[in-house]
């Protein structure tokens, strides 16, 4: 009988660390993420967890260890040089453009042109976009729709179909959730499941333990820029993170 082929995991993390002079942010994390598996990455604010997506995302570089991405070794410069090999990032703030419609912020600094001219291919974006918001049954008017007159649950789907559409089989997510209401929230959190259906593998920072619970695989702890502890959800209670984030854990 032949085994069955190995799975290269989207991330590896190896003995990540990063020092800021005599500051030491992150000592020796360690992480593998599967495609169609969801990480969560909890802990008090100043744990560390926002500087390791910057690490992830190459905004810092790491003062030691090592990244892995799909099997191979990753070295980033800059966002700009993450985002090339695949790595897309999901903030918070979005980092989208209101006065442009849905289209053209999926395909931000990415714009399909036609022609000697390079003329910009609205017509195509669209029908890209149109064709992914469908998938991820993102439910907005349409992909001409104007930004601005999206809610803010519609918003953050569209951020995450821009990651979803860019991203090489890894998605990170810093708070997604954080500035919306309970009905948007759950509509997000369904977007990022129909992420995991699709296979990719999504790190995902929150301070939303029910969430964590709701959407998770596997949620990693790290306390003061030490990784505590890693659980699958199935397997860990409410009170036990939390007395691995606080430091009460025996």
């Amino acid at each position: 009988m032949t085994a069955a082929p190995a799975v290269t995991s989207p991330l590896r993390l190896e003995g990540i660390s990063k020092r800021f002079g005599a500051v030491t942010a992150i000592q020796r994390f360690d992480l593998e993420v599967a495609p169609g598996e969801i990480v969560a990455l909890v802990g008090d604010n100043g744990a560390g967890k926002s500087t390791l997506v910057k690490i992830i995302s190459g905004v810092y570089q790491p003062t030691e260890g090592e990244i892995w991405l799909s099997g191979e070794r990753a070295e980033f410069s800059d966002p700009s040089d993450a985002r090339d090999k695949g790595v897309e990032v999901v903030y918070q703030d979005l980092a989208l453009v209101d006065l442009q419609p849905v289209y053209m912020n999926l395909f931000l600094g990415r714009e399909l042109t036609r022609g000697p001219l390079k003329v910009l291919d609205r017509a195509r974006m669209a029908r890209e976009t149109q064709a992914l918001v469908d998938d991820l049954d993102i439910r907005i008017p349409s992909a001409k729709a104007q930004l601005s007159d999206l809610s803010g649950g519609q918003r953050q789907g569209i951020a995450i179909a821009r990651a979803t559409h860019w991203a090489s089989g890894l998605v990170l997510m810093d708070e997604p959730t954080a500035a919306l209401g309970v009905a948007e929230t759950a509509k997000v959190e369904e977007t990022i499941l129909r992420l995991k259906e699709r296979g990719a593998a999504v790190l995902i920072v929150s301070h939303n333990m029910e969430q964590v619970f709701r959407i998770a695989d596997r949620v990693t702890v790290l306390r003061r820029g030490t990784q505590v502890g890693t659980r699958a959800v199935a397997d860990t209670t409410h009170n036990e993170l939390v007395a691995m984030i606080t430091g009460l854990a025996s």
